[in-house]
């Protein structure tokens, strides 16, 4: 199969790519790399011995000059994290609403199947628990947040509309929190920044007094998800993510426990978007995709703070306060204790 996959180089995407490549599809993938970055592609040589992988370094919302007849259309392509939509908020409601309609286009022309990788905020601050897909949501139109909410909001009835005009297959996925290794460092995302303050001795700032839940989804099953979804007869929005909730304060303290670290746990206001908690019902994805999320957080979250402790050495902030071998292989629970840093 041919697949365009936008967005292929960014953390969710990256790891899409690679299980593509496995299954020996050629791939195509198409990336400002504005948030993903081009090494999250790396070692792919062996995958691409055929020539299966495809590298287009282009913004989703340009026209794509694509001859080759396309089998699936992938758009994962937004600023997903609030550090990035925040700071690009039009470039955000562009990918949502411009980007979206140009591939959903290419989709059109060769009559090849369409994922969106929509998301959990469609349903704004949900007064349901847990959220189901027939839940309409609670959603700030004009909020610093709905830049993205609504841009996602917004590609869902595109789609939807491309689908009822135009006959397309159109499958939605609306993606939970997901965590893994490649996270960027500086997304503002909980795991990443709980991590790198805690590997380097600085306190880890809690929002409020940290009861609230997050439900976290590891990479490697929502890829499973989203792939099954892809092939699937399924219409309709469908939840991808991990029902299990877990606080923030728990979090933390799981996170200062695995890394062995001294820093402290100190507590900062609520802010006023703040969601006090997350948890998708997963029930349509269980009864008509027969998927669940597989990984145990604790198994997910070891190869995930190997992978930042690699990338914090190396790359974004100070290294942390203990060392690590240059294969990046100690044993999270052999990790001798972190003193304070500076």
């Amino acid at each position: 199969m041919n697949i365009l996959l936008a967005c292929g180089a960014g953390f969710i995407g990256a790891h899409f790519t690679r299980h593509l490549l496995r299954q020996r599809h050629r791939v195509i993938v198409l990336d400002n790399v504005s948030t993903g970055d081009w090494s999250n592609l790396d070692g792919l040589a062996e995958a691409d011995v055929d020539g299966l992988l495809t590298i287009m370094e282009a913004d989703v919302c340009a026209p794509v000059g694509l001859r080759l007849r396309l089998d699936a259309v992938i758009n994962l392509a937004s600023p997903a994290s609030p550090a990035h939509y925040l700071r690009h908020p039009l470039e955000t409601l562009e990918a949502g609403a411009t980007g979206t309609r140009r591939l959903l286009e290419l989709a059109r022309r060769d009559r090849a199947r369409f994922l969106l990788g929509s998301t959990s905020e469609v349903y704004g601050v949900p007064q349901e628990q847990p959220q189901r897909e027939s839940y309409w949501g609670h959603v700030d139109p004009t909020g610093p947040r709905s830049v993205y909410d609504e841009a996602k909001r917004y590609a869902e009835a595109l789609a939807s509309a491309y689908a009822r005009q135009h006959g397309i297959t159109v499958r939605i996925a609306r993606i939970f929190n997901t965590f893994g290794p490649r996270m960027r460092l500086d997304s503002g995302r909980v795991i990443p920044t709980f991590a790198g303050q805690a590997l380097c001795g600085e306190p880890l700032v809690v929002q409020g007094d940290g009861t609230q839940t997050r439900s976290f989804c590891y990479v490697d099953d929502l890829v499973a998800g989203l792939d099954a979804l892809l092939w699937s007869d399924v219409e309709g929005p469908v939840n991808l993510g991990n029902p299990e909730e877990i606080s923030i304060r728990g979090l933390a303290e799981r996170i200062i426990e695995l890394t062995h670290s001294r820093s402290p746990i100190v507590f900062d206001p609520l802010s006023k978007d703040e969601h006090p908690r997350r948890k998708p019902d997963i029930s349509r994805a269980e009864a008509l995709l027969g998927w669940i999320p597989r990984t145990p957080f604790s198994a997910g979250l070891e190869p995930t703070l190997r992978d930042i402790a690699h990338r914090v050495r190396l790359e974004c902030i100070p290294p942390p306060a203990f060392p690590l071998s240059d294969a990046d292989v100690t044993p999270l629970q052999a990790w001798p204790a972190a003193g304070a840093s500076g």
